[in-house]
């Protein structure tokens, strides 16, 4: 990409000849922290359900000059065949993409109906052994079949993943993401997020510029937010915001998103051709983001294509398992 040589935020000349400057930016408000490869961003095409979708985001991306580090899934590893999941794999491989597929039941299809009460009741968390063992199950089919990045949505089930990485039964390079579904919206939440072994935390979109400062003061695991967010999300579009974002929450992974769509989950050939057409116009909205930090200046700082890892964070100790009472086993 082509970068001006001078930063700039939007239409600033414009309002200063009018008398209506912005404040200048504070250097205390950015964030000091960057991806192990020196990046302050990297790029994510999220819904990406299935090979079909998978070929349609990577043609697109090469025929708009897209660079995606990450394409990530939400139906679910236990929606995908064997077949399908070594198919995206080797897609995946084959152009140095991260691949990131979600775990498990959840709590909008599972038994429990508290989750259409007004209150949301407890989430899209997994209810119970058999849900956690659902998503320890997913895990380790995927990661045998060589997914090494997995999405979850329950503080618990990533506990257990964060264990069984440090235990060997997951491959010490899995990396866990933190599902927007129950992302943090503190900075002492976030916190504990990168704690129970969150390598990248999605955060809701509306949380403000000086949230995501707040948060850099107590974390430096990478984030993960939607510029444009899903109806079901909030449907937030941010794209003038994408610069500060990164300026002030990096490391950040852009997430190319898509408002005023239908809900894809859990998808299916029923919702074939929604799949591919919302997959082809995020990479459309992405060159649109991309195009914009460009024309501001702002588009330096991406992380190389292929990097994946988020260097060294912080972990609370993880527990002898032969110790029943910090493990959760009989007493």
């Amino acid at each position: 990409m082509t970068t001006p040589a001078t930063r700039r935020r939007p239409a600033e000349g414009p309002l200063a000849a009018l008398g209506l400057a912005a404040a200048p930016l504070d250097p205390a408000d950015a964030s000091p922290h960057r991806f192990p490869d020196g990046g302050s961003w990297r790029t994510e095409l999220p819904s990406v359900e299935g090979p079909e979708a998978l070929a349609v985001v990577l043609e697109e991306a090469e025929r708009l000059d897209v660079p995606i580090h990450r394409v990530s899934q939400g139906s679910g590893v236990w929606m995908l065949t064997d077949a399908e999941i070594h198919e995206m794999v080797a897609a995946c491989a084959e152009r140095d993409v991260e691949l990131c597929l979600f775990t498990g039941p959840r709590g909008t299809w599972d038994i429990g109906a508290g989750t259409r009460t007004p209150s949301g009741g407890a989430g899209l968390r997994a209810r119970g052994h058999d849900a956690v063992a659902g998503c320890v199950e997913d895990a380790v089919r995927a990661t045998e079949m060589g997914v090494r990045c997995l999405l979850v949505a329950d503080e618990g089930v990533l506990w257990t993943l964060h264990r069984a990485r440090v235990a060997g039964i997951l491959p010490a390079d899995t990396t866990f993401k933190v599902s927007a579904l129950i992302g943090p919206v503190n900075p002492a939440a976030y916190a504990v997020f990168e704690g129970l072994g969150g390598d990248s935390l999605n955060i809701p979109s509306d949380l403000t510029l000086e949230h995501l400062t707040e948060i850099r003061h107590a974390s430096r695991a990478p984030m993960d937010l939607y510029i444009e967010a899903p109806d079901d999300l909030g449907g937030y579009v941010r794209m003038y915001d994408a610069a500060e974002l990164i300026r002030r929450g990096a490391p950040l992974y852009l997430k190319f998103g898509l408002s005023k769509a239908p809900a894809l989950y859990p998808s299916g050939e029923h919702l074939r051709a929604t799949v591919l057409s919302a997959a082809r116009e995020r990479v459309r909205r992405g060159r649109l983001v991309l195009d914009l930090l460009e024309r501001l200046g702002a588009a330096e700082g991406m992380s190389p294509l292929g990097s994946r890892l988020p260097g060294e964070l912080v972990r609370f100790p993880v527990p002898d398992p032969q110790d029943t009472h910090t493990t959760g086993g009989n007493r």
